[in-house]
């Protein structure tokens, strides 16, 4: 009874369409995406699956969802929701985010400041490794370029976004290119190098779409443009720290008592406000936090009933040769991760059987593993209920919908990820 193979059951997916019908629903109805807030739908989706499968009891499901709670994953990106928290409302309160978008605007070409905002973007995540991390240190800076210049906040908040996504899936020490190199078994410099050489076209084709939607626009700077070089250091160290391969806690950590200190010689920080701003930071990530729980509590449910193998068990049935298996785990990745709402948790989820679909098909485990980790990021930067999107809408009081037409780059990578499986040649099996 224990090598039974589970079961898909497609009804094991209820609770999250009901979540998708009342969040969405209640959004379009009432015309504010705001009036049904993420954290009471994902409550009532939860409930929802807690009602489903009557022959497991109550304290069963609890031990389910308390070990779906206890991964790894799930905690150290909760962790890091908090240390960003952390170190945003250090870096904020010390002047940072003004020091850098004056600086920023100084040394940016006026016509390419927000094609400039993306590359920033891209760099900062693939130092930090965390997509939430990057918009929530650059999505005020976006806000003050916005104001600044003229430029559309959406068109702003959206390349900050793009940039997020790009490094969220190259990075190497992200929690999902490291998820994607363990469960496939490839090096990560040799999956780093495929997965860039698929994705570098979409990066550049969004550098000219940001470009060539504001070079029009009027640029009006308003005051001057002085900034504090001190003020900008804690982001300097940031970058820096996590390109030296810095663990990301240490690095958001460093980066948090630089900003206190910056502050208090500045002036921007009173000594008896430090832990104040640190805590209003943290604070601000309470709600991301909490729903990235509720998400691991409905996937364990969702997964005991039978849900996420459903979904395995239907493209598994239709594979047919190598790009069709590589087709296979990029449909798998991507319908898993908008169950989720989480990239890490959907290559954690679909990594071990993406690994049989590509041991049984012949598929190459760095295209394999670059494949997980690319069109998870696609979903993760296109839903309006991932940590991403509400993270960006949080900070600059937009909706995801607000700038979810100009996610340009995740709507590229998706096709330059399409493209790759396309034109490959299918390797002479054994």
């Amino acid at each position: 009874m224990g090598n039974e193979k589970q079961k898909g059951k497609a009804s094991a997916l209820l609770p999250i369409g009901v979540f998708l019908v009342i969040f969405l629903g209640a959004g379009i109805l009432f015309k504010d995406f705001y009036a049904m807030p993420a954290v009471v739908a994902f409550l009532i989706a939860l409930f929802v699956a807690f009602l489903q499968n009557r022959k497991v009891s109550f304290q069963e499901k609890m031990g389910v969802i308390a070990k779906g709670l206890g991964e790894e994953n799930i905690i150290t990106m909760c962790l890091i929701f908090l240390c960003a928290g952390a170190f945003s409302g250090a870096v904020t309160a010390a002047g940072g985010v003004d020091s850098t978008v004056h600086l920023g605007l100084s040394l940016i070409p006026p016509h390419f400041a927000v094609a400039g905002l993306f590359l920033i973007g891209c760099f900062i995540s693939v130092s930090m490794g965390t997509s939430v991390g990057t918009i929530t240190a650059l999505a005020p800076i976006a806000v003050g370029i916005s104001k600044q210049t003229g430029f559309s906040m959406a068109i702003c908040v959206a390349a900050v976004v793009c940039g997020a996504m790009f490094g969220d899936n190259l990075s190497m020490i992200s929690d999902t290119t490291i998820a994607a190199v363990k469960t496939q078994g490839c090096e990560m410099k040799d999956k780093f190098k495929m997965n860039f050489l698929i994705v570098l076209p979409a990066a550049i084709v969004t550098v000219v779409f940001f470009w060539f939607m504001t070079r029009d626009v009027a640029y009006n700077i308003k005051g001057n443009l002085d900034y504090n070089f001190l003020q900008v250091v804690p982001y300097l160290v940031v970058l820096i720290g996590a390109l030296i391969g810095i663990n990301v806690f240490l690095v958001l950590i460093g980066g948090t008592v630089i900003s206190l200190i910056a502050g208090v010689i500045t002036g921007n920080i009173v000594l008896e406000d430090m832990f104040t701003v640190v805590g209003d930071g943290v604070v601000s990530m309470y709600d991301i936090t909490v729903i990235s729980i509720l998400v691991a509590c409905i996937v364990s449910l969702v997964k005991m009933n039978g849900g996420i193998q459903f979904i395995l068990d239907q493209i598994k049935s239709r594979i047919h040769g190598e790009k069709g298996a590589q087709g296979g785990i990029a449909l798998l990745s991507f319908l898993v991760d908008l169950c989720t709402a989480n990239n890490t948790v959907a290559i954690v989820m679909t990594g071990p059987i993406a690994k049989e679909i590509s041991e049984e098909f012949g598929v190459d485990p760095r295209r394999s593993a670059s494949l997980l980790d690319i069109f998870t990021s696609v979903g993760q930067g296109l839903i309006p209920y991932g940590a991403q999107l509400l993270t960006a809408a949080a900070l600059t009081g937009l909706t995801p919908f607000d700038f979810m037409p100009y996610l340009i780059y995740p709507m590229l990578m998706a096709i330059c990820g399409i493209v790759a499986i396309c034109i490959r040649r299918e390797r002479k099996r054994a």
